[in-house]
C-alpha cells in the first residue's frame, strides 16, 4: 500500500503544483492578512493587548487561517477526481482503494505545512521574535500539524459525497472565517457577551492560544488540551466518516 499511496501522492502533488489559484489562496491570502492587519489594524488593536507586539499576537491566528484555508482544496480535488471517473478506476486497477484518499490526504498536508513554512518566514521579516525553547517549537508545530491533518480529513468529506462543485466545497466557507470568531486577531474580553462566549469556547481558539503561549516561551497550560482534544476529537470522527463515504463511493 505505501507504494500505491507514493505514487498517487505524487501524482496529486503534480497537480497541484501546475495549478496556480492554489498557490495564491493557499499562500498568498494568510500573507495579505497578515499585512493588512499588522500594518493597518495594528497601531489600533496593539493596545488592547496585554504585552507584547501585535505581529506575536497575530501570528498564531494567521498560522491556524493557513492551515483552515490549504486544507480546503482537498475536497475540491477529489470532487474532479471522482467526477472524471477516477473513483471507478481505482476500483479496477491492482492497487489498494485507501492509497487513493491517503494520496490526496498526504498532499494536502505536505503542501499545507510548505504554506506554514513561508507565512512564519514573513512574520520573521516583519518583526516576529520568539522566546520558545527547541522543545516549545517542536510543540507548536506538532500542533499546527494536529490541526492540518485533522482539517484535511475533514475537507475530504464534502469532496467525496457532493453532488456539485458548490457542495464539495461548502463545508470550507464557515471554517475559513472562523478564526475571525476566536482569539486569532483581538483578545477575547475585548468582544461582547455572546461572541465572547463562543470564540473562547469553539475550536480554533484553544490551538491559536496554546500556539502563542509556546511562541512566548510560556507554558500552554489549558490551552493545549484544549486543543488537543478537539483536533483529536474532528482528526477522529473525520477519518471515519470519510474512508466509510470514499468506501460506498467505490
Amino acid at each position: 500500500m505505501l507504494k500505491d499511496t507514493l505514487t498517487l501522492t505524487s501524482r496529486t502533488l503534480k497537480h497541484v503544483t501546475r495549478s496556480m489559484d492554489t498557490i495564491l489562496t493557499t499562500v498568498m491570502m494568510p500573507i495579505a492578512f497578515m499585512l493588512l492587519f499588522v500594518f493597518v489594524f495594528g497601531g489600533a488593536i496593539k493596545n488592547s493587548l496585554p504585552q507584547g507586539t501585535y505581529i506575536n499576537y497575530i501570528l498564531p491566528g494567521i498560522l491556524v487561517m493557513t492551515a483552515v484555508m490549504g486544507t480546503s482544496y482537498v475536497g475540491f480535488r477529489l470532487f474532479e477526481d471522482k467526477q472524471r471517473g477516477f473513483f471507478a478506476r481505482v476500483k479496477s486497477m491492482p492497487i489498494k482503494a485507501g492509497s487513493f484518499l491517503w494520496g490526496h490526504v498526504i498532499t494536502s498536508v505536505f503542501s499545507g505545512l510548505i504554506s506554514i513554512a513561508l507565512v512564519i518566514g514573513i512574520a520573521f521579516l516583519m518583526g516576529f521574535r520568539s522566546q520558545a525553547n527547541l522543545g516549545q517549537w517542536l510543540m507548536a508545530l506538532g500542533l499546527i500539524f494536529l490541526l492540518v491533518l485533522a482539517m484535511t480529513w475533514l475537507m475530504a468529506i464534502p469532496g467525496i459525497i457532493a453532488k456539485s462543485v458548490a457542495g464539495a466545497t461548502a463545508i470550507t466557507y464557515p471554517f475559513t472565517f472562523l478564526p475571525m470568531l476566536s482569539s486569532a486577531f483581538v483578545p477575547t474580553d475585548t468582544m461582547p457577551g455572546p461572541v465572547r462566549w463562543f470564540a473562547e469556547n469553539q475550536p480554533l481558539t484553544g490551538m491559536t492560544d496554546a500556539i502563542r503561549h509556546l511562541f512566548a516561551g510560556q507554558s500552554a497550560g489549558n490551552s493545549l488540551w484544549n486543543g488537543i482534544i478537539w483536533m483529536g476529537i474532528i482528526l477522529v470522527v473525520s477519518y471515519i466518516a470519510a474512508t466509510a463515504a470514499y468506501k460506498k463511493a467505490v
